[in-house]
C-alpha cells in the first residue's frame, strides 16, 4: 500500500507537466524525466534494499544524434561490515554523453560513455561504455566497465515492440561477466564469476504519466546474493512498478 500511495502522489505532482520535450531552440532540446519506482534494480539486483526511489534525469539533446546528461537515484547499499557502520552514500549520480545515429527508420546505433559516482562512497565509482544495436524492434549490446580496477562485461540481447492498448513491450536477457571469483556458494565450496537476468518491461501513457510495470529476475541463488551483497533477498524474483514524466 505504501508503494501505491507514492506512485499516486506521484502521478499527482506530475500531470500538469508538459508531455513534450523542452525545445531550445532548432538545433538542442532539453528533456527532463523525474521518475519513481518501487524498486531500483540494476542489472537484476535492487540498489536500495527492495525500497522505493526516486529519480530524476536531464538530457540534452542535439538533432545531430549528440546527447549528453545526468542521472540520479536514491541507493541504499546497506551496513558497511568492514567498517561497522551504515554505507556513507544514499544517492547515486550519473553523467554521460552519446551518440544515437538513427541508420533509417527501423534500424539505430546507440553508443555512450557513462560515469557512475556516490557521494561519500567513493569506492562504488565506475564507468562504462554501452552500445546497443538495434533493428526492427530486435536489439544486442553490452556495457564494459573501463576502470583499471574493474572488467566488468554485461552483455544483453532484447526485443521492443508495441501491444494492443498502446502497451509497450520490452524484454531483455543479460549475462553479468565480472572476469574474477565474486559468486560464492554457502559454504565457500563452489564460486563462479557471472550470471544472468532477465527483465520484462509492460508500459503505457494514461493521464499523462507513463505507467510501468516489470518482472525481473537473476539465477543468484540466496547464498550467492548473500555472500556477494550482504543480503540474500536483493537478487530474486520481482515486480516492480513505476511512475515517470518527460517533459
Amino acid at each position: 500500500m505504501r508503494v501505491l500511495a507514492i506512485l499516486t502522489l506521484i502521478s499527482l505532482a506530475l500531470q500538469p507537466l508538459c508531455s513534450q520535450a523542452v525545445e531550445l531552440n532548432d538545433q538542442f532540446a532539453l528533456l527532463i524525466t523525474p521518475k519513481v519506482v518501487s524498486d531500483y534494480r540494476s542489472d537484476g539486483v535492487s540498489q536500495t534494499l527492495g525500497d522505493p526511489a526516486a529519480q530524476l534525469d536531464v538530457m540534452l539533446s542535439h538533432v545531430s544524434g549528440a546527447y549528453l546528461g545526468a542521472w540520479t537515484s536514491h541507493v541504499n547499499f546497506g551496513y558497511d561490515w568492514e567498517r561497522d557502520d551504515d554505507y556513507g552514500t544514499r544517492q547515486e549520480v550519473d553523467y554521460y554523453a552519446g551518440y544515437y545515429w538513427q541508420i533509417n527508420d527501423r534500424i539505430s546505433l546507440d553508443t555512450m560513455y557513462s560515469k557512475y559516482t556516490y557521494p561519500g562512497e567513493s569506492q562504488f565509482n565506475s564507468s562504462d561504455i554501452i552500445v546497443t544495436l538495434e533493428a526492427y524492434g530486435a536489439y544486442v549490446g553490452g556495457k564494459y566497465s573501463v576502470d583499471t580496477d574493474d572488467d566488468k562485461l554485461n552483455a544483453y540481447i532484447g526485443y521492443r515492440t508495441q501491444l494492443p492498448l498502446d502497451v509497450a513491450l520490452d524484454a531483455r536477457y543479460g549475462n553479468v561477466d565480472y572476469k574474477d571469483d565474486v559468486l560464492w556458494s554457502e559454504d565457500f565450496s563452489r564460486s563462479r564469476q557471472r550470471y544472468d537476468y532477465w527483465q520484462v518491461d509492460l508500459t503505457r501513457d494514461l493521464i499523462g504519466v507513463t505507467w510501468g510495470l516489470s518482472y525481473i529476475d537473476t539465477d543468484q541463488s540466496k547464498a550467492e546474493c548473500l555472500n556477494f551483497s550482504g543480503y540474500d533477498d536483493l537478487c530474486g524474483p520481482t515486480v516492480v512498478a513505476s511512475a515517470s514524466k518527460t517533459f
